[in-house]
């Protein structure tokens, strides 16, 4: 709380408080018909009245300053978090653009001169590429389970099942 307002709020409730004394003093001549004790006592409320709004002014002003310095300080933070969002958004960009640089980067297979030699032999042909087309081929003709020793096993094709209630 700003020290304005604070310094408002008080003097406005302190001028407040002393201006019920004046009050009394006034309803109390009233009663007893004295009109002269009813007008000093008129203006004595008259002056802590105008003390408390002066208070009450001050008090105001502090408040408007209070809500600026919210106001501000609300802005900065928003500023603060905003610019942290956009370095964390431009790190994770980075990092994504790193990962896809390092996916592109394709892995490459060379079969070894033995392996070459193997495939000939197996396949008899002389081609590797026809060899490998050879060996896709096969696999995608008939479909296959591997058993848990990794034999091939042919799947069946005709599964029946049958439920009664």
């Amino acid at each position: 709380m700003h020290t304005k307002t604070m310094e408002g709020l008080v003097g406005a409730r302190t001028n407040m408080n002393l201006m019920n004394t004046p009050m009394r003093v006034y309803k109390e001549a009233r009663r007893k018909g004295d009109t002269q004790i009813m007008e000093r006592a008129m203006g004595y409320v008259g002056d802590f009245s105008d003390k408390a709004e002066e208070y009450k002014a001050e008090a105001d002003k502090g408040m408007e300053e209070d809500a600026k310095e919210a106001r501000e300080k609300s802005e900065l933070q928003r500023e603060e978090a905003v610019q942290k969002r956009r370095e964390e958004r431009e790190k994770l960009e980075a990092k994504i653009e790193e990962k896809r640089n390092a996916d592109t980067n394709a892995d490459t297979v060379e079969i070894s001169e033995k392996g070459k030699v193997w495939l000939k032999d197996n396949l008899g042909t002389d081609s590797v590429g026809a060899e490998a087309a050879a060996v896709k081929s096969d696999t995608a003709k008939e479909p296959v389970t591997y058993t848990k020793a990794g034999d091939a096993v042919p799947v069946e094709q005709e599964t029946s099942i049958s439920v009664s209630v």
